[in-house]
């Protein structure tokens, strides 16, 4: 077995051994509309795949690389570049990825997230297009099949929007809530209550709110479930209503009532309105579980059952911890595909010499692929940073309470709630040795936010280069050619501008920005807590977005569609006053230096006035100056 190509950065094992049952081939090929010795002589050009839980297939934008059959496990279907995804489908043993790719080569209109540990028999984009040539009478009649099974998901997929356009809630009435402050009417279509409502009112700044990101909702619903069993476990909360609670919180990791998860991300009170509006959901979830009316707190009560021996100074950071794992391992797959596509081409213009610069000027002959084997490996740095710093995060103070002291807890609660936090979350949680520190200290964050930072410093550098290296096209360096993909000006026609590197760029900036926003919100905290905790979530969630969207748009519509100008590129190594460096073992610094100048002030080649002052025969020069051993000086030199 052996690792192989994928669409995220983690490691899939492959193995070409068929590992298909009779009865699964029989199936697969029915759907198929071929024939089992048909399907089989197909599925000879495939290998087995094999994917850990919590790993991408492919992303939704990216090209269409390859078609599988699920052979074990459960794959997650799901659209939404920003911080939200939708479901679309849950894929099982037999299921078909990709029949798409028989049709057309359009992107991923989806992700592909494995649910537990998954096998797929996968067969490659080129051994498909082989096929298409070998046996044309197979593949044709599985085109067919395949559009047919297009059309069938498409009328499903009408089916299901309107069922839920059918199925939205009206408004039936208000309810009368209470808290400390006084009372307020709260709309029955409601899931959220008085204390939401508030703060709705008091915090209308950026728009965005904790519905925006999933992962963040999700880590709410993960810390109120593994509390209420251990609290019930612990025994002091009623076995009944933590069922309820637990209930209610798989309906919210299933995708319900996301939209009541109203408040927004900037606000004050380090996060105790986000915390409020999780216990106020989840409450009349339990509730209309238990079988009662939305706000009929006595028989579940957002603080005294949901939050029973919590504080928002440890349910509100560990969440957000939470959060940010899950949106980093998107980002670190996500930036796994740029850097693969980076490989490929370091692989295709390994052999085109052009000009390195140092400062913008002629340094020395490389190679266009060194340049882009040295981007690949800034993003694996950046993959590397980015998964260190992730697992500081699951250190967690859950059971801290308010201050670190645990108060309000029973004995042996924190323990307890942090070991059935990690089966819940799926992320290896550990509980930190001093919870007074780990509840002011916001460190981790600053750590997190330090490495998105250097990642988009590099991200950035590369974006530069190849804004210049595609510069011109007739009056730039134009060294490479990108993609076009629109217009580039409302007064000058023809004109076609690096949009993606350029918007990259951007979002480079706002993720280094951010980082400074972080690190001065660390700096906040004040004895026992850290009260800018939200305006940490918000920057970290909304960096971990932009990155990961960044990358997985720039390698789908940029890089993978670059071509090299070998030619120009060769025509600037040629006429470049750079090679004379070659030259300085042989010649020395000083006759070096007086060619480089005389070839300069004249406008001659370094390779003609040498020879004209007869300093080297032609074939020693030739030799030390051929492309390759100028680019790669360092590899022996060829036995004669």
């Amino acid at each position: 077995m052996q690792a192989g190509p994928l669409d995220s950065a983690v490691l899939v094992v492959e193995s070409s051994a068929m590992e298909f049952t009779p009865d699964q081939i029989a199936r697969v090929a029915k759907d198929m509309g071929v024939s089992s010795e048909e399907l089989a002589r197909f599925a000879a050009l495939g290998r087995k795949r094999v994917y850990a839980t919590g790993d991408y297939l492919f992303h939704q934008s990216a090209p269409r690389r390859f078609f599988g059959i699920v052979l074990r496990g459960k794959i997650n279907l799901q659209r939404g570049l920003a911080g939200r995804n939708v479901t679309i489908a849950c894929l099982t043993e037999g299921a078909m990825i990709g029949e798409t790719l028989f049709v057309d080569e359009l992107a991923h209109s989806v992700s592909g997230l494995a649910l537990e540990e998954t096998e797929i028999w996968a067969v490659d984009k080129e051994a498909i297009d082989q096929f298409r040539i070998e046996k044309p009478d197979i593949f044709y009649r599985m085109v067919a099949r395949a559009a047919r099974r297009l059309s069938l998901r498409l009328r499903e997929t009408t089916e299901m929007l309107m069922r839920s356009g059918l199925e939205r809630a009206p408004v039936t009435g208000f309810r009368l809530e209470h808290d400390s402050l006084g009372e307020r009417e709260v709309s029955n279509a409601h899931y959220y209550g008085i204390q939401t409502t508030r703060a709705v009112e008091n915090f209308p700044f950026s728009g965005i709110r904790l519905s925006h990101f999933q992962h963040l909702v999700n880590a709410f619903a993960h810390v109120k479930k593994a509390a209420a069993e251990a609290n019930a476990e612990l025994g002091v909360l009623d076995p009944h209503i933590a069922t309820a609670i637990v209930r209610a919180c798989d309906r919210i990791l299933a995708g319900e009532r996301h939209e009541d998860f109203v408040v927004d991300m900037v606000q004050g009170g380090a996060g105790t309105s986000s915390n409020m509006n999780a216990n106020e959901v989840i409450a009349n979830l339990a509730l209309e579980i238990l079988g009662h009316e939305k706000g009929a707190y006595a028989f579940c009560h957002p603080n005294d059952h949901v939050n029973c021996s919590q504080s928002t100074n440890d349910v509100y950071p560990t969440a957000v911890k939470l959060a940010v794992v899950s949106a980093t391992q998107e980002t670190v797959s996500a930036l796994g595909v740029l850097r693969k596509a980076f490989q490929a081409k370091a692989a295709e213009f390994a052999d085109v010499i052009k000009m390195g610069r140092t400062e913008n000027q002629d340094a020395v002959p490389m190679t266009l692929g060194q340049e882009f084997t040295a981007y690949a490996t800034m993003l694996q740095d950046g993959i590397r940073r980015l998964g260190r710093v992730a697992e500081d995060l699951l250190v967690v103070n859950m059971g801290a309470t308010a201050i670190g002291t645990g108060i309000n807890s029973p004995r042996g609660y924190a323990e307890l709630c942090t070991a059935k936090l990690a089966p819940i979350s799926g992320h290896p949680v550990t509980l930190a040795h001093d919870l007074v520190e780990a509840t002011q200290d916001a460190a981790d964050f600053a750590m997190m936010s330090s490495a998105l930072k250097v990642t988009a410093i590099q991200l950035s550098k590369i974006c530069n280069d190849l804004r210049w290296a595609s510069s011109g096209p007739r009056c730039g360096l134009n060294e490479i050619n990108l993609p076009p993909l629109q217009p580039g000006s409302s007064i000058m026609p023809g004109k076609v501008n690096p949009v993606l590197p350029e918007v990259v760029n951007q979002i480079c900036y706002q993720i280094i920005g951010s980082d400074t926003t972080v690190s001065l919100a660390a700096e906040a905290s004040e004895f026992e807590l850290n009260m800018a905790e939200p305006i940490i979530a918000h920057n970290l969630l909304g960096s971990l977005m932009l990155l990961k969207n960044a990358a997985i748009v720039l390698t789908t519509r940029c890089i993978n569609g670059i071509t090299a100008n070998r030619e120009r590129c060769a025509d600037y190594v040629k006429n470049s006053i750079g090679i004379v460096t070659a030259l300085n073992p042989v010649l020395g610094y000083e006759r070096s230096a007086a060619i480089a100048k005389e070839a300069l002030k004249s406008g001659r080649g370094v390779y003609e006035l040498v020879l004209e002052k007869g300093w080297l025969s032609q074939a020693r020069l030739d030799d030390l100056l051929r492309p390759e051993k100028m680019a790669n000086p360092l590899l022996a030199d060829p036995a004669p």
